[in-house]
C-alpha cells in the first residue's frame, strides 16, 4: 500500500471501530467494544505506518 491508501484505510479503521465501541457500549457487548477497541487501535497503526512511508520518502528525495 501507499502512504496515501494506509492512511486512509487506518482513518476508516479508525472510524468504524469506534462506532463498534459505541454500538457495544449501547448494547452491552463487551465482544463488540473489544473488536471496536482493536480495529481503532489497528487504524492507528496504519496512520503511522503511512506516516513514516512519507517520511522515508522524504528522507529519500533530499539525498
Amino acid at each position: 500500500m501507499g502512504s496515501m491508501s494506509d492512511k486512509v484505510s487506518g482513518k476508516a479503521n479508525e472510524a468504524a471501530g469506534k462506532a463498534k465501541q459505541v454500538v457495544g457500549k449501547a448494547t452491552k457487548s463487551k465482544t463488540m467494544r473489544a473488536e471496536g477497541t482493536a480495529q481503532e487501535a489497528k487504524g492507528k497503526a496504519q496512520v503511522a505506518v503511512g506516516k513514516a512511508k512519507d517520511k522515508a520518502k522524504g528522507a529519500v528525495d533530499r539525498m
